[in-house]
């Protein structure tokens, strides 16, 4: 077993953007989100994202605006470290070490020099015995700084950060965990508790959800598991307190948030609903319906023009103060589960997988962005539990990228599964995919598996999909029997296999095309796909096959197979034997399509493990112990836009491509080097360094392009030109290092002053040595052809002899251009005075 530690498992694309509230700037211009293992700064304006602040080493649980400094901002993670960073030029400032891991954080403008987080103090570091701690952050030039000094406020808290929110300016704290509302007063270092009954009259929940504070009045606002709005007050006195009830949610309350002002209370929920409450007058509400997911998270901005909310389907909208919505940014849709395989779209290289009800999604994971949703349903979906609508359960795509297969099914009680196969064939001209054929009910029962036939042959598009009915169908694309009005090639079906009354489960297709695999429950069968002959068939120890798949390359002889009794198969397809065999339980088995490995996912202990290997070879390339806890059902291989060139063997499987994976958690992982990090960390510091605009699409496009054309049209020149003073190494860390950083002036005053200066040189003399270097050239040449000719000047011959005998020093290169020019002078005019 190969187990090494250069390799390990992050978030790199595709993370949630909906984990932690987002934060806005001062000014309204960024939005700061925890995304995996960084920070991601969106710009408002063109909802890009201008910068991926990377440092810490596990997932970012918190983002918060340095209130002493709104350019500034804290990030925390579960690697135990508070990073402050200046986030407009993406440049970590400094790395405080804590110790625990931190659940979230909190800070207030009156509490200077001090964080508040969540974390656990505890040995066995429980999760569900958390304290809220004052962390003092000690001054200091170094950039990594031990904070040991902490201080406990509040016992047994909750870990989500909704539930901590500062009130009145930090006068106080207030925190909710189950059913106990807890409010500490700085003032008087005394905390206050207030209990409510677990159900109420008409047995709804009272747990606490939310938490947030009146900005200006002594009023908390919490949320409540059955849709009800409490607003406390009196609550500095235990014995006076009072709460009045606020209800329209019929769920969950996800979020509260008053706007700056206070005139308003904003929520939602699972309704997908955003409500505004009139403070003091909540009888008077508006609502903006149909924001299209369930609402997690809510903000405002710091002037109120602006409110933000954070989605259960990984979104953040935004939306002006009138209720309007202005912008949306779509992270990578995360439902309640993956029905599709994860796909690689030939094209655009995106990700493929079904996202919100009836659609697929393409996500561009080197833009970590949204390209757009494919309709696949066509239906209006309507957001009511327990009603039973179609879903996409199945895709595919061929080599080429030209077809897409999709399978959308609809169960009811005490009905039949109604199914609909739908083809989709890419339109040129509209740059997306156009419906060509559908086929209603292709098969009598669920569509077990599907897949394209591998062929390079464009003649021959195949489908096949294989069914609980006991059958599988080849689907074929008929370019010849079109009419008149529709010329448009259709689908239609080819042939129809069975074996001895089984059912399949799942079928694979080899590299070239040629042979068909289907497992017929215990039994592997192999067809010829030009006959539709039987060819042979592969028996194994009884269960199940549940994943085929085979060889690629030079290991496309091989066909290997998991089945239901822990056994992982490998079929040598010349000799129709079992080549080797062992026992694993595989959860996930897939090939590299551009080498020879494979990856099997296997369930251990809680957890999974990663196997990469080639099917001829016993040793493993690469194994890594508990990947991820829970089982692994989904991942793929993608070719990677630039090889990296690791010279370990452990990670070279890791050069040409990436392998991705989703956790139960619904979370996007994948695999990643030292090289690989080194890299990136060089490219984000050039992004900064050298760049004066924001890296987007537009940039990319137009910006480079440009660069290279100027300096093609200035190559003949840039060699004689004298580099500009801007370029210098001291204006660039001048120009670029932020101003609360730098030293004093008069240490940068000579300095700078020095970098201002230029080497004065005489452009007359350049000229004319540049003129002399020229005709020096050409006399050479003049030299030479005479000599290739046989013939040589008479005044030439005397100065050579002389030059041989008397062996002198050797001229320099001036004297040689001065001597030159002396011979080329014209003396016609002294034959005319001794003439004369």
């Amino acid at each position: 077993m190969v187990e090494h530690g250069d390799i390990r498992v992050v978030h790199r694309g595709g993370s949630k953007i909906n984990f932690r509230e987002p934060v806005i700037t001062n000014d309204s211009k960024f939005l700061l989100c925890a995304s995996g293992e960084c920070v991601k700064v969106f710009s408002t304006s063109t909802e890009e994202c201008v910068h991926d602040l990377r440092g810490h080493t596990d997932l970012v649980t918190g983002v918060i605006i340095k209130p002493s400094n709104h350019l500034q901002a804290y990030s925390c993670s579960a690697d135990g470290t508070v990073r402050l960073w200046d986030f407009t030029d993406g440049i970590l400032i400094k790395t405080y070490v804590i110790g625990h891991p931190i659940y979230s954080i909190h800070a207030s403008a009156s509490h200077e020099g001090v964080v508040f987080v969540v974390t656990s103090m505890h040995a066995d570091k429980r999760p569900d015995l958390l304290q809220l701690v004052a962390v003092h952050l000690p001054r200091s030039g170094d950039q990594m700084v031990e904070a040991r000094e902490l201080s406990a406020v509040l016992s047994d808290v909750s870990s989500n950060p909704l539930a901590i929110v500062f009130g009145r300016g930090g006068e106080y704290i207030a925190s909710a965990k189950g059913l106990k509302l807890e409010v500490y007063l700085f003032r008087k270092q005394k905390a206050y508790s207030f209990f409510l009954k677990e159900d109420n009259k008409k047995g709804r929940r009272n747990t606490f959800t939310c938490v947030a504070c009146h900005p200006k009045d002594d009023c908390i606002a919490t949320g409540h598991e059955d849709g009800k709005i409490r607003l406390w007050r009196n609550f500095n006195q235990k014995k006076e307190y009072t709460y009045s009830t606020l209800h329209w949610h019929h769920s969950a309350v996800s979020s509260l948030c008053f706007t700056p002002e206070g005139t308003n209370l904003l929520s939602g929920g699972i309704e997908s609903v955003l409500v505004q409450w009139r403070y003091n007058q909540e009888d008077q509400r508006e609502f903006l319906p149909r924001l299209g997911a369930a609402i997690t998270h809510i903000t405002v901005s710091p002037d109120g023009s602006l409110f933000f909310t954070s989605h259960s389907d990984n979104k953040i909208t935004i939306i002006q103060s009138c209720l309007k919505v202005s912008a949306a940014i779509q992270g990578l849709v995360k439902g309640e589960s993956v029905t599709t395989d994860l796909m690689m779209d030939p094209r655009s290289k995106s990700l493929v997988l079904n996202g919100k009800p009836g659609h697929l999604q393409f996500y561009s994971l080197q833009r970590d962005k949204l390209l757009y949703n494919l309709d696949v349903v066509q239906q209006e979906y309507i957001h009511e539990s327990g009603l039973q609508q179609f879903e996409v359960v199945k895709a595919a795509f061929d080599t080429s990228g030209n077809w897409l297969a999709t399978v959308e099914e609809r169960k009811q009680k005490g009905a039949e599964v109604e199914l609909n196969l739908k083809l989709w064939e890419f339109d040129e001209q509209t740059q997306s995919f156009v419906l060509n054929t559908t086929i209603s009910a292709p098969h009598e029962a669920q569509i077990t598996g599907m897949c394209f036939c591998h062929s390079t042959d464009n003649q021959t598009t195949m489908l096949v999909s294989t069914s609980k009915d006991g059958h599988f169908k080849a689907w074929q694309l008929d370019a010849q029997a079109h009419t008149e009005a529709d010329e448009r090639p259709s689908w239609s079906c080819d042939f129809v296999g069975a074996y001895h009354s089984l059912v399949p489960e799942c079928c694979c297709f080899s590299a070239d095309g040629s042979l068909l695999a289907v497992s017929f429950q215990e039994v592997v069968t192999v067809w010829s796909t030009a006959s539709w002959e039987l060819l042979t068939t592969l028996s194994q120890p009884p269960k199940a096959i549940r994943n085929l798949c085979f060889g690629r390359l030079s290991c496309s002889k091989y066909l290997l197979g998991t089945t239901g009794n822990n056994l992982l198969c490998c079929w040598n397809l010349l000799t129709c034997s079992l080549e080797w065999s062992t026992s694993m339980d595989v959860s996930l088995l897939l090939a590299d399509p551009i080498s020879e490995n494979m990856a099997a996912f296997c369930r251990q202990a809680g957890s999974t493990d990663l196997f990469v290997f080639k099917p001829s070879e016993p040793r493993p390339l690469f194994s890594q112990k508990a990947v991820c806890p829970g089982k692994v059902t989904r991942a793929i291989f993608t070719p990677r836009e630039e090889m990296l060139e690791s010279c370990e063997e452990s990670s070279q499987w890791l050069n040409r491509s990436q392998l991705y994976f989703l956790t139960q958690h619904m979370d996007l992982m994948t695999f990643t080097t030292k090289v690989e990090e080194d890299r990136l960390m060089a490219s984000s510091k050039q992004l900064v360094i050298d760049d004066t605009v924001a890296m987007t699409p537009f940039y990319l496009l137009l910006g480079k392009h440009r660069q290279q054309d100027s300096g093609d049209a200035q190559s003949g020149i840039s060699a004689e030109r004298t580099p500009l003073p801007q370029g210098s190494v001291a204006i660039k860390e001048l120009l670029q290092t932020p101003a609360h950083v730098l030293p004093s002036t008069s240490f940068l005053c000579s300095m700078f002053v020095q970098s201002l200066l230029i080497s004065v040189t005489d452009p007359r003399e350049e000229n004319k040595a540049t003129e002399e270097e020229m005709e020096s050239e050409k006399e050479e040449e003049d030299s030479e052809e005479e000599m290739e000719s046989g013939t040589t000047r008479p005044e030439q011959a005397p100065l050579g002899r002389h030059a041989a005998e008397s062996a002198a020093p050797a001229l320099t290169k001036a004297q040689v251009r001065e001597l030159r020019r002396v011979k080329k002078l014209d003396r016609s005019w002294f034959a005319g005075l001794l003439d004369s």
